[in-house]
């Protein structure tokens, strides 16, 4: 029995660290097969010395249903939003205000990509993963361990000798796994979600573990809570860590002295972005030093030694060749742009949605217009305005139809809705 107990903590050792090279770093070094079969081998041993079975076992990650909804969690240290700008200049005032307040010390900034995702906070006791918390209101979220234990690139133990310790970061769905995801909705005939923030937090709000698992989010590091005995001094440092703990984190962070360096570093991104394999929505840069943020400190809301830099959304011009309806699960009738098509943010779109018959009125949209597109969320092209002073009079009003293009049933708008519905 002993030859056996050291082969199960041998197959647990070596399937973390098989999981580790092929979720995080990408790098697979066995088969699939190969791992496989050490997986089953593993599952084998568990089965038959259930009692030997441990919460950090590779085997765990999928966890039981939900009874009833997500429990609330107070975190020990309060989950602060950050302050947005919007302009280069923006920047420049917010580096003014913190060389201010730190009297003219030397300062070096970090900045990072801000991926948009569902921040979560991540505790571990003795280096073992136990709970995983959403950011909430920022002082109690939702316990969502069960969810949390299916995202492979989340360690279930790190090598931290803390008593405890919060690791903090951003859940987010990869962009083929939101494509994949929203191409399976279509096929069942429900709505497709907007955008991969939106997919990740329906994601991890499941009751049942087992969906969320197949979702396929994945997990960013670079903050630190609550923790006990830690003693990391700055931003880069803590990074350098997390990496070591073998989270994830992400390898676009650059260390400035200063925000013309920073401002350029940002720009380098605006052509750039598109080609990610995840949506970002800006870049955050935050003073180096945790000296210095201390010193800093925060607002009831924001900490003042770290802002975000919002990327304005990429539009494009285009015409609208014809509108075509489609019917979703519910009966609701759904409006669309066919589009000549355009480049826009990485990709060619050739439709757009148009949400409902009032939105086409309110920005009186018509067939045959030129229009402004941008991507809702940086990924569902949308129809942002159109440009009346183009058109030549051949330009048509759009009118919904009176049947349904399905099923030919009549079709009807009930009071206080914008749908219009199938009445079959």
């Amino acid at each position: 029995m002993d030859t056996e107990k050291a082969r199960l903590l041998e197959l647990r050792k070596k399937i973390d660290e098989l999981s580790y090279q092929y979720y995080t770093l990408d790098k697979p070094t066995v088969t699939d097969y190969e791992y496989d079969m050490m997986y089953r081998e593993l599952e084998n041993i568990e089965k038959a010395h259930p009692d030997w079975v441990t919460p950090d076992s590779p085997t765990q990650r999928v966890g039981s249903k939900i009874s009833g909804g997500f429990e609330k969690y107070t975190h020990d240290r309060p989950m602060l939003s950050l302050g947005d700008v919007f302009s280069d200049d923006e920047l420049r005032e917010f580096d003014q205000r913190v060389r201010d307040d730190l009297g003219g010390e030397d300062l070096e900034y970090v900045v990072e990509l801000k991926i948009d995702g569902l921040a979560v906070n991540l505790i571990y006791e003795q280096g073992q993963f136990i709970r995983g918390v959403t950011r909430g209101d920022g002082v109690v979220g939702e316990d969502i361990t069960n969810n949390v234990r299916t995202i492979r690139t989340i360690p279930l133990h790190i090598a931290s000798d803390s008593p405890h310790i919060e690791i903090r970061g951003e859940v987010y769905m990869p962009i083929t796994s939101f494509e994949a995801l929203n191409q399976q909705r279509r096929d069942d005939e429900l709505e497709p979600f907007a955008n991969p923030r939106n997919a990740a937090a329906g994601s991890l709000r499941q009751l049942d573990p087992r969906i969320t698992a197949q979702r396929k989010l994945a997990f960013f590091a670079y903050a630190l809570g609550g923790n006990s005995g830690i003693t990391i001094e700055s931003q880069e440092e803590l990074l350098q860590d997390l990496a070591q703990f073998h989270f994830q984190v992400n390898p676009e962070y650059r260390k400035f002295t200063n925000i013309e360096d920073v401002i350029a570093f940002i720009h380098s991104w605006d052509d750039r972005r598109d080609s990610l394999p995840y949506a970002t929505d800006g870049m955050v840069v935050k003073v180096n030093s945790f000296a210095q943020q201390a010193r800093l400190g925060n607002t009831v809301k924001i900490p003042r030694w770290a802002i975000a830099y919002k990327f304005p959304p990429e539009q494009a011009r285009t015409k609208v060749l014809d509108i075509s309806v489609s019917l979703g699960r519910t009966g609701v009738l759904t409006p669309a742009a066919d589009l000549e098509p355009v480049h826009l943010a990485g990709t060619t779109v050739k439709r757009a949605t148009l949400h409902n018959e009032d939105y086409i009125k309110e920005k009186d949209i018509r067939i045959g217009d030129t229009v402004v597109i941008q991507k809702a969320g940086e990924i569902i092209p949308e129809v942002v305005r159109s440009l009346p002073e183009l058109r030549d009079g051949s330009e048509k009003v759009f009118s919904m139809p009176t049947t349904c293009p399905v099923c030919g049933s009549p079709v009807v708008r009930r009071d206080g809705e914008a749908a219009w519905r199938c009445t079959n």
